[in-house]
């Protein structure tokens, strides 16, 4: 398969540079995979994070990488080497992991596959640091701590920037981006489950669009 095998390398650092929001796809039909990729795509949203929690996930990657190289696509969810060696495989340009373990860490840098990986704790970040990660994503953010936690890590992690996600929304998203500490902002927003299911592939478009006034707004 190896479907990114052509397609240009990628930095860790590269994924917030191309938006303010990573929206956080959950894809039940692959069918939807290529209507969604260009709704958000349309709407100025160009990184796409596609997570594994469906069947559909994994082949709408492929999809999604084989028809819009356009587009930036990753995978989410990623758990261990398997899911970052089969996203690989069907064509993800990066991963997205809720957690960290140096299993995860090592068998992306094998396959060359840029990592955002989660984290909840300080621990975590040290971790991810010693195996020299400094871009990672605040997991659950809402749930954690939020704001306040992210505050708190500025001074004793400040080589570290953060990607917030879960529990953030358009409403306070502005209030995570006007943190020094934060990069960008993932979040499900972008494709609510009803406009997916009933095919309204506008609204997906406006709320993309609808995002790249966040990062004047905060």
């Amino acid at each position: 398969m190896a479907v990114n095998a052509t397609t240009p390398s990628l930095n860790p650092a590269d994924i917030a540079s191309y938006g303010p929001v990573i929206p956080v796809i959950v894809i039940d039909r692959v069918e939807d995979a290529i209507p969604l990729a260009e709704a958000l795509l349309a709407g100025g949203v160009k990184v796409l994070e596609v997570t594994l929690r469906t069947p559909a996930g994994l082949p709408a990657i492929e999809a999604i990488a084989r028809q819009l190289p356009e587009a930036v696509v990753g995978v989410g969810t990623v758990l261990n080497a398997e899911d970052a060696r089969r996203a690989s495989e069907a064509g993800a340009r990066f991963a997205v992991s809720p957690g960290y373990t140096s299993e995860v860490g090592s068998a992306c840098k094998g396959l060359n596959l840029p990592l955002l990986p989660g984290v909840a704790t300080s621990s975590e970040i040290m971790q991810a640091l010693a195996d020299g990660f400094q871009f990672l994503k605040l997991f659950p953010a809402e749930a954690v701590g939020g704001i306040p936690l992210l505050k708190s890590w500025a001074s004793p992690f400040g080589q570290v920037s953060f990607c917030p996600t879960g529990g953030i929304t358009n409403a306070t998203a502005p209030n995570y981006l006007a943190l020094p500490n934060v990069r960008c902002v993932g979040g499900s927003w972008l494709t609510p489950g009803d406009a997916v299911r009933s095919g309204d592939w506008a609204r997906i478009t406006q709320l993309a669009q609808a995002t790249q006034a966040l990062r004047q707004a905060s």
